[in-house]
């Protein structure tokens, strides 16, 4: 069966696709995707999803799923509306 794994980095993103014997888990792309020098430097630890969903390492693929690195963000988002927000409110009373 044919996957692709994606990550996204700051101004682009990687795709590589690998053909893997089913029946195949998340954890076996990867795998795939460690040993692959085009992801060197992206950290495996984060979380993960297929097409948007977050899953664990144990999900089983299916043909043509795209296994994403999801990386971590820099700030809460609610606390970065909260922030924002505040310095709206602030420059509208000035």
């Amino acid at each position: 069966m044919l996957i692709e794994v994606v990550v996204a980095e700051a101004g682009h993103a990687m795709v590589q696709s690998y053909a893997i014997g089913a029946p195949a888990t998340v954890g076996d792309a990867l795998a795939r995707a460690m040993a692959d020098p085009a992801f060197a430097g992206v950290d495996f630890t984060a979380a993960v999803g297929v097409f948007g969903r977050i899953v664990r390492a144990d999900a089983p693929l299916r043909d043509g799923d795209r296994v994403e690195i999801y990386r971590p963000l820099r700030e809460d988002p609610k606390s970065a509306r909260r922030r924002r927000a505040a310095a709206a409110s602030r420059s509208a009373r000035s």
